[in-house]
């Protein structure tokens, strides 16, 4: 079925409500935290590729499961809008502006907000920024940190890859890039994480990024450097200081969230695989083949928010009034039987994932995200010789949230 726009009079009404209210799936609790997919399939059997549910405060919205719907939606930003200012639900007031999903849905001064020419404007000054950080060393600072991270734990001869390195690296990484001191990593991989996970401490959290980054806008506006802040300061596109903040906020946010789950994703998966270990070891295959297939089967986002309808409008099968809310299922749409009869099979090649959004709105710093998980797996793998898993696979687990799913730890160990 096409996801052609109804004339609002003759628009039967597809309200999530409707389809349950209290009845629909909610993505968050204790199911949603330890059996997402679960929850994902259920609801594709049940409503086919599109399907009400709840978010955290059972606030109603609409996920996509299928790949080509998803697609569609990511691909049509005049259908499916950015701007959380047409939000039904916030703009009648059952959301309010201190509800815990406003940092990861709510409107804010960003390209990530705009459609059209104000989108293009920020957009432009994120792309042109992040391509200068990029240039000034990305690779030097990861393998720099790699080491300092494994020099930590090495004499040790046993480690916990994801709390002892797969969060922290990219942080680090980041605050270099940023422009931000190395000190202030600790407290900010705290903070991104708390605003993935909701509840009550979300928004205080939120807060503490953005003091950290308001401070470091104007410390960089009377004292500019070779970083990502000083770049947004000068570009011609003329951002003021708001937008600026924002912008500090979306790449630290962002990058950091989506590569420490790449980087320990992709551990997993070479420490649970002899042969992948030993091609990574041997230089018979490559670490971006790896993360390629990791991004297919575990994108560092499950859940991308959001977008809001900008009419009435039919997708999937189903009635979406204007102003509701949609989230994008990115780890639903990867494994979509319509597109990939058996997941099961790797993905060899394709690079048409969705693991970092489409469309206009596509991720504008993957290429950094994956020097560092690069640099990241190849340090890690050339400093501890004989590394492997100290658990049975089967022992490790992974808790979700609304928008991702995240391994609890990796303990490897190693010859001293």
């Amino acid at each position: 079925m096409t996801d052609q726009p109804l004339n609002g009079a003759d628009a039967p009404r597809g309200c999530p409500v409707a389809h349950g209210g209290a009845d629909l799936a909610r993505l968050y609790g204790t199911e949603a935290a330890t059996d997402p997919q679960g929850i994902y399939e259920r609801l594709r059997k049940e409503h086919g590729p599109v399907a009400p549910v709840l978010l955290e405060g059972d606030v109603p919205a609409w996920l996509v499961l299928g790949y080509r719907e998803n697609r569609r939606v990511l691909d049509n930003p005049r259908q499916f809008s950015r701007d959380a200012r047409i939000w039904r639900d916030w703009r009648e007031g059952r959301v309010a502006e201190t509800h815990p999903l406003i940092p990861m849905v709510g409107w804010r001064p960003d390209c990530v907000s705009q459609d059209g020419e104000p989108h293009r404007r920020l957009r432009g000054a994120v792309t042109d920024g992040l391509l200068a950080a990029s240039g000034r060393g990305v690779r030097r600072h990861a393998t720099y940190f790699a080491n300092k991270q494994i020099d930590a734990f090495i004499d040790e001869g046993c480690a916990d890859l994801v709390a002892e390195y797969a969060e922290y690296l990219p942080m680090l990484v980041l605050t270099r890039i940023l422009g931000l001191p190395t000190a202030d990593a600790l407290r900010l991989v705290e903070s991104c994480a708390q605003v993935f996970q909701g509840g009550e401490a979300a928004l205080e959290h939120n807060g503490r990024i953005m003091e950290i980054l308001s401070e470091l806008a104007e410390r960089k506006r009377a004292e500019p450097g070779s970083d990502f802040a000083t770049a947004l300061l000068e570009h011609p596109a003329g951002l003021d200081h708001d937008e600026i903040v924002s912008h500090l906020r979306l790449v630290l946010i962002a990058a950091h969230a989506t590569t420490s789950n790449l980087l320990a994703r992709v551990l997993q998966l070479v420490l649970t695989d002899a042969a992948r270990l030993s091609g990574l070891v041997s230089g018979q295959m490559s670490i971006s083949s790896v993360v390629e297939e990791v991004m297919w089967d575990t994108p560092p986002l499950s859940v991308l928010p959001g977008r809001f309808a900008a009419a009435d409008l039919e997708l999937g099968g189903h009635h979406i009034q204007e102003g509701e809310l949609i989230v994008l299922g990115l780890a639903a749409g990867n494994v979509d039987p319509e597109v990939r009869p058996d997941a099961a099979v790797a993905v060899q090649g394709n690079h048409a994932h969705l693991a970092f959004s489409a469309g206009p709105h596509e991720c504008p710093g993957q290429n950094i995200g994956q020097a560092i998980i690069e640099i990241g797996v190849d340090v890690l793998l050339h400093r501890l010789p004989g590394l492997r898993l100290s658990v049975p696979p089967e022992e490790l687990s992974s808790t979700a949230t609304t928008w991702d799913s995240r391994l609890d730890r990796l303990p490897v160990e190693f010859p001293v």
